[in-house]
Order: C-alpha cells, then sequence, then structure tokens
C-alpha cells in the first residue's frame, strides 16, 4: 500500500483539481493506496470537498484539527496515522507534481533507497528577496548544524515504512520537519525537478512567517547562536578594555580631557542593541525549552473518519 499524506488549509479551489491529477497517477500504480488529506483548521469548504471525495472514494481518509495547527502539526498527524509501507507527503496546490510518483517508487523498490526526495531546480516566479534569504538561510543550516539540507528542498518525498516510524518516534513539540528528514538518516535520493506555479489560490506562507520558519529551523537544530553570542561577549570585553586603558594613559600622560558625549552615547546605544541581540537569541532557545516542557499534543483531532485515529 501506498499513502499519501496531504496537509490543507483554505485549498478550496485546488482539493478536487489534486484529487484527480493524484488518483491517475495512483491507480497506474496498481497498488493498494490511501489519500489522508489533514484539514489545518481551513476557514473555507476545503473539509466539504474533502469529505465530498471520501464519500466517492473509499481510498480518501481525512482527519480536521480544532484549530490551526500549522503545517508541521498536519504532517506529523498524517505521518502518525497513515498505514501504507510507502508513505509520501505533498501539498494540496499542485506545486508537487504527482507525476513524479512512479520514478519516485522505483527508485525506492528497485534501487534500495529509503526515500526519494524531490529538490527544485530553480526558483523561476518567486521573488527576488524571498529567493536571496531562501539562500543565506540554507547556508546557515548547512555550515552551523549537524544537519545537511539541499538547497530547494520541498517537502515532498516518498519514504519507506521504516523512515517514517523513526520521524513518528521525535514527537518533539518544536517541529522542523526539513532538519528532521536529515536527522533520521536513511539512504535518500533527490529528484529534481522544475519549479511549478501553484494551480489556484494563494500561498500561506508571508515572508515573516518563512523568516520565522527558518529561525526555527537554525534554533532546533544547531547551539551555535549561543556560541556566537559567547564570542561576541568576549570580543566586545577586550575591546572594552583596551578603551579603559587608552583612555586612562592619554590621561596620565597627555592630561587631555575624555571629550565627546555625542560618541559616547553612541557607543552606549550599541552596546545595548547588542545586549538586547544577544538576549534575544537566548530567549529564543529559553521559548524553545519552555514550549517542549509543557507536554501539549502537537495537534487535537474535531473530526476524523479514520477508524483508530492517534
Amino acid at each position: 500500500m501506498i499513502s499519501i499524506i496531504v496537509p490543507c488549509y483554505n485549498e478550496e479551489e485546488v482539493i478536487n483539481a489534486f484529487y484527480d491529477e493524484l488518483h491517475k497517477v495512483l491507480v497506474s500504480l496498481e497498488m493498494d493506496y490511501e489519500i489522508l488529506f489533514i484539514d489545518d483548521g481551513s476557514g473555507d469548504s476545503t473539509l466539504d470537498k474533502i469529505t465530498s471525495l471520501a464519500k466517492k472514494d473509499a481510498g480518501v481518509k481525512y482527519i480536521s484539527l480544532s484549530r490551526n495547527f500549522g503545517k508541521e502539526a498536519a504532517m506529523y498527524a498524517g505521518f502518525c496515522n497513515v498505514s501504507g509501507d510507502y508513505v509520501a507527503v505533498m501539498d494540496a496546490d499542485l506545486q508537487d507534481p504527482p507525476a513524479l510518483l512512479p520514478e519516485m517508487l522505483d527508485k525506492i523498490i528497485n534501487e534500495g533507497y529509503d526515500s526519494v526526495a524531490t529538490r527544485r531546480k530553480n526558483r523561476s516566479g518567486e521573488p527576488i528577496i524571498r529567493s536571496f534569504f531562501a539562500r543565506i538561510f540554507y547556508w546557515i543550516v548547512n555550515k552551523f548544524t549537524d544537519v545537511e539540507m539541499v538547497e530547494g528542498a520541498r517537502d515532498y518525498r516518498l519514504m519507506k515504512r521504516e523512515m517514517v516510524d523513526a520521524i513518528v518516534s521525535m514527537c518533539e513539540y518544536n517541529r522542523f520537519s526539513k532538519g528532521i528528514f536529515s536527522w533520521v538518516g536513511f539512504k535518500t535520493y533527490w529528484l529534481s525537478y522544475e519549479n511549478v506555479e501553484r494551480t489556484a489560490g494563494k500561498t500561506k506562507w508571508s515572508f515573516w512567517k518563512l523568516f520565522r520558519y527558518g529561525i526555527d529551523g537554525i534554533v532546533s537544530f544547531s547551539d551555535a547562536p549561543l556560541h556566537f553570542v559567547s564570542f561576541l561577549g568576549m570580543i566586545m570585553t577586550i575591546v572594552a578594555v583596551i578603551a579603559i586603558i587608552f583612555v586612562v594613559v592619554r590621561q596620565l600622560i597627555w592630561g587631555d580631557p575624555v571629550a565627546g558625549w555625542a560618541s559616547l552615547v553612541c557607543i552606549v546605544t550599541l552596546i545595548g542593541g547588542i545586549q538586547l541581540f544577544c538576549i534575544g537569541i537566548i530567549g529564543e532557545y529559553l521559548a524553545k525549552a519552555y514550549m517542549e516542557t509543557k507536554h501539549r499534543p502537537i495537534y487535537v483531532i474535531r473530526e476524523t473518519n479514520c477508524d483508530q485515529a492517534k
């Protein structure tokens, strides 16, 4: 059996087109299948369209979350509730082409891979600023974390059951799936394809949400920012000591008054800004630890047609 996890948030415009495209591919595979839609607290008719599909196709399952928990929680809910020997996760906007599934399945069955992940060859159609910061993010992650991320990597991938079980075992509250996929290991083949525009609707990822997502990824898999804070504090202390010695020596030898209140204000402001920046970095780690210690559920199910939803 092959299971397809599809996180959805306000995707009423593309659900039917996505199902039609995916269903044609799944039928051609001549395998048992299940399509598990995760409605992540949508405010439109996404759930209604999914339930209509479930009435027509017994292979369509759905889980409706009690509110919008975010894509990471929706994917985790999917991983916890699929039963296939092979499991894929893909977006409903058709930016993840279902037509790639036969090739991905072939790589796993016939070439011994545990996972086939996808990446975009280019970022055509994406704003220049977003592309620039995306490249910066991947450079930082690969430079300062223990996980390796391929630039342009998508969440769209097909995995063996063993890899899915390993992902489910990582039940942390603050999730960053791209890092988790890399951290659990397993033999992965990277499949490149041309960037595809959304079929309909609008992206739910604003620049600010992507920025926050990037920060979460760095904090989740690296303590490099904390080392940076310590190093910066040490450098500032050394600079301050040198400056004090210089001022004292100049006063003792030449008797020059210590003037320049404007420059003093600038220096104090600079140091204050650096301190707040460092406190903010430490605060990010404390906030993550604080949320983990609460042991809150990653998601809450409101409605489902799965027999034994977890």
